[in-house]
């Protein structure tokens, strides 16, 4: 049966999804590597890392150095990103008109992303978010983070919205499997970050779209149960 009204919630993962962050991380790191007097790393090949967090990046950008030599870095990696954050990342075509379609017709969205909650809320007033996203669940918020489904039920609760009712739009395999857990309806968000290895339609996502104009209409939207929590 096609929807025709939108979810009464919806949450969304943030990298790769709602904001193209990659031009971001590449400065992040070519700052790193110019330190060190190394070559630059380039947007298509840090990009399809990027979902994958910190330690992958780094991966990609210092694939010569020992995995611990790696993790060591991060620390800098952050702090550097901070400081830039948001100044070269921009919205995937089509999320703002997205967002705004979900707000006229009453729906709550959120952000739970596996980004450290404090970065993740500097994005925030940059976009004009700050009262527009209900509820923002960093990687740090919880005792868990995703694959795990905690920061997805807590979100729910926290918009006091049953999980059921909620749809969660991800461009990670994680995503969908901490939605799934959680039992939320799911979108894969393909127009996102992802290694040639992943395989989007083993992930089992309800639906899988390739640009965010898809979900512009309710009846894109997978079935949700009433939203009472």
């Amino acid at each position: 049966m096609t929807r025709t009204s939108f979810p009464a919630a919806v949450l969304f993962d943030l990298d790769g999804t709602l904001l193209d962050s990659a031009p971001d991380f590449v400065v992040t790191a070519n700052r790193m590597l110019q330190a060190r007097g190394m070559g630059e790393v380039t947007l298509e090949q840090l990009r399809p890392a990027v979902s994958k967090g910190a330690r992958a990046m780094l991966t990609v950008a210092f694939p010569q150095m020992a995995e611990a030599e790696r993790h060591a870095l991060v620390p800098e990696f952050l702090e550097i990103y901070e400081a830039l954050i948001g100044q070269y990342a921009t919205l995937f075509d089509g999320v703002e008109t997205m967002l705004r379609a979900l707000e006229e017709a009453g729906t709550t969205w959120g952000i739970v992303t596996n980004k450290p909650e404090y970065l993740a809320r500097l994005i925030l007033p940059q976009l004009g978010w700050e009262q527009r996203c209900a509820v923002l669940i960093g990687g740090d918020t919880l005792a868990e983070r995703k694959p795990h489904p905690l920061p997805l039920e807590v979100a729910a609760q926290r918009i006091d919205t049953a999980a059921s009712a909620c749809v969660y739009v991800g461009d990670d395999e994680r995503d969908i499997i901490a939605a799934r857990a959680a039992g939320m309806p799911s979108v894969a968000a393909l127009w996102g970050y992802r290694l040639q290895t992943d395989d989007p339609q083993r992930w089992q996502a309800d639906c899988l779209y390739e640009q965010p104009q898809q979900l512009w209409q309710p009846a894109a939207w997978p079935a949700t149960q009433p939203a009472s929590a």
